[in-house]
């Protein structure tokens, strides 16, 4: 199996499984507890079906949209995702190398293994950091400063990961960062001799954007759940996210909001968006899907604040549902990341040009010429 072979987020997958090293595979693919919720992400979009309108001469179709201040071609980005040295030599740089070519927006983690820096001087596509709070909050600062020189055009902070996940897979295949081989994991590093060989010999695993701050950044000592558990702000209360708010002073999201309250609580602190995400179902497992909140949650805030979902996105018709319910546009982790493990560069770039293709063939399908078009008229959720 090759990228060629590769035509939808399932396909990625399993070419990923394949070539990355077991530990490294299930920490993309894994979730938390039971894995209830990251099961739940996907299959909710399967409650609904969409409406198509006929005879609608949809041959020329704007898929753009604006979103966080930033217009992309068309309405899925990239959610920032950490540390993706791990999934292929290039890391974050293959990333926001193939988001630029197709034409969207690219995030990067606060965890990357590719400087706020490097990834500025990289590309000057639309770009969005995803910010932590530290309990060092001389930390929290430098990050946002560095953000505002090299030239990123929005933020989110994340406010579901206070405490890491309970993720038992990673504990079953002894994932950490570094890799490092141990019983457990040496005959699947053994077994993919092409991703050991550029781990060990290409430049070194770091977190690049904390490692001048703390020596966390160069050395965890079992995996990145022990930093995000020792170093990231529990006490992070709605004052610290107005700070930050106020600090970057442009487009700003909140991410990990799964309620009505908090959404109305993030207008009121000045945010230009929300971002409706359980993390991918790697926190609470138990928690809702995304999408089934995303209905409350627009009729709760209207146009006051966008509105992006996150999570479970595996189709174009996923988009569109999101779409048809008041989203100003989708993002996705885990599937770009199956994309990047699979080839790169140009997996990411495949992943994209497929999603990118599905949505204006759906869109033709359904009758739209622009995702204006689609709204609650286009959506019926089944009785059952």
């Amino acid at each position: 199996m090759n990228l060629k072979d590769c035509h939808n987020v399932g396909d990625f997958r399993k070419l990923a499984k394949k070539k990355l090293p077991s530990p490294i595979f299930h920490y993309i693919d894994g979730g938390s507890d039971d894995e209830v919720t990251l099961k739940r992400n996907t299959d909710s979009f399967n409650k609904c079906d969409l409406i198509p309108n006929v005879l609608a001469g949809s041959s020329n179709i704007d898929l753009s949209t604006t979103v966080l201040g930033q217009k992309i071609d068309f309405p899925l980005f990239l959610s920032a995702t950490a540390m993706h040295r791990l999934y292929h030599h290039e890391g974050e740089s293959a990333t926001a190398r193939a988001a630029d070519k197709v034409g969207t927006m690219f995030g990067i983690s606060t965890m990357s293994t590719k400087s706020i820096e490097e990834i500025g001087q990289l590309t000057k596509g639309p770009k969005l950091f995803q910010l932590y709070i530290h309990k060092d909050k001389g930390l929290t600062n430098n990050l946002i400063e560095r953000c505002k020189k090299s030239g990123f055009n929005s933020m989110c902070l994340t406010v579901d990961a206070v405490v890491a996940g309970n993720r038992e897979r990673d504990h079953r295949t002894g994932f950490s960062t570094p890799p490092r081989l141990t019983l457990g994991s040496l005959l699947s590093f053994a077994l993919h001799p092409e991703w050991s060989l550029n781990y060990l010999l290409r430049k070194k695993f770091e977190l690049a954007n904390i490692i001048h701050m703390t020596d966390k950044g160069s050395k965890i000592d079992k995996s990145v759940m022990n930093y995000m558990n020792e170093q990231f702000e529990r006490n992070m209360s709605w004052s610290d996210a107005e700070y930050c708010v106020k600090k970057w002073g442009g487009p700003f999201a909140l991410k990990g909001v799964m309620s009505v309250q908090d959404a109305k609580k993030a207008i009121d602190i000045g945010c230009t968006a929300i971002i409706i995400s359980n993390h991918g179902g790697r926190q609470l497992d138990g928690s809702r899907a995304p999408f089934d909140q995303l209905t409350d949650i627009v009729d709760a805030v209207g146009d006051k604040i966008e509105v992006i979902l996150d999570g479970g996105i595996r189709r174009g018709t996923h988009v569109l549902k999101a779409l048809s319910l008041g989203a100003k546009a989708c993002s996705f982790g885990k599937a770009y990341l199956y994309a990047l493990g699979a080839g790169g560069q140009q997996g990411v770039e495949r992943l994209l040009q497929k999603m990118k293709a599905e949505i204006n063939r759906d869109m033709i399908l359904m009758g739209c010429k622009s995702i204006k078009d689609l709204n609650k008229s286009k959506i019926i959720f089944r009785e059952n």
